[in-house]
């Protein structure tokens, strides 16, 4: 495993990359709370198949994060600062692994250059309204009417324990680890103006939404292969949108896993397994 750094449009971005450069390229997209580390498992599991490549956008993990006014925490702006990460490390063709955040941002990159992904997996990567979880409707509510008090109100996402109850919902007791939801409370802590920059985020994730139907689009249009591969227990990203894939790609491969959102933390090697099996 390499740990680096490239400068990208003048931010400083860090990435994770292993397996040989002669393997297909997977790139990999993190979510929310969470940084390149939540693939700190499954890298090694795939590098005898995989070139692989784990960025941090700005403002999460071991990369830069710009001051709210001089860069636009929005998922158009962080999709764009990592398809000029690609650009920079002449990655024109890869498979791609989303998760949470990353789906949104992933998307946005495979609508634009069609040609350049011939697979993806999405793990609990959601893209259709059918997937979102019943805080969903609250959200809504808050992007139709915003004010301070509601923006105060969800940054109840970045509390210590909303953090670990994510990690841990829906899981076995005592299966997963405190490594990484541990590292995303210090990189919180951390992070300058982080609740701000995150708040900002939530509040844009209503144009994610819009877009499913664009992403809806691309999957009809193009037919990439694809794997979801679903915590089964998931309150955010629920199971009805791993089944609505089916929709689109008649051909995908729906997996349900025992687990909850971050399904790598307690179901890495099974996840490795199907990955390693469908491509």
């Amino acid at each position: 495993m390499k740990y680096q750094h490239v400068n990208v449009n003048g931010i400083r971005i860090f990435y994770r990359e292993c397996g040989s450069p002669e393997l297909p390229v997977m790139v990999l997209f993190h979510g929310f709370p969470s940084a390149s580390h939540m693939f700190r498992d499954l890298m090694p599991m795939l590098e005898d198949r995989f070139h692989l490549i784990a960025p941090d956008y700005p403002g999460f993990g071991q990369s830069e994060s710009p001051a709210r006014h001089e860069f636009s925490y929005t998922f158009d702006h962080l999709a764009e600062i990592m398809e000029a990460f690609l650009s920079q490390l002449g990655i024109d063709r890869f498979y791609m692994y989303v998760f949470d955040y990353g789906a949104p941002i992933g998307f946005r990159i495979a609508v634009r250059h069609p040609d350049r992904i011939p697979g993806i997996v999405s793990q609990n990567g959601n893209v259709y309204e059918e997937g979102l979880g019943k805080k969903w409707a609250d959200r809504a509510a808050y992007w139709a009417h915003p004010t301070p008090a509601l923006r105060e109100q969800y940054k109840q996402a970045l509390a210590p324990e909303t953090v670990m109850g994510q990690y841990t919902f829906g899981t076995e007791p005592g299966s997963v680890s405190p490594d990484g939801y541990s590292l995303d409370l210090y990189y919180a802590a951390q992070i300058p103006d982080y609740a701000e920059k995150q708040s900002d985020l939530i509040f844009d994730y209503q144009n994610n939404v819009r877009l499913y139907p664009v992403f809806q689009q691309y999957l009809r249009n193009y037919q990439p292969k694809l794997l979801a591969i679903w915590g089964r227990e998931d309150p955010s990203f629920i199971w009805a949108g791993a089944e609505a894939f089916r929709k689109d790609l008649p051909k995908a491969r729906i997996v349900p896993v025992a687990s909850g959102h971050f399904a790598l933390e307690n179901r890495c090697e099974e996840i490795a397994q199907h990955i390693k099996a469908f491509f």
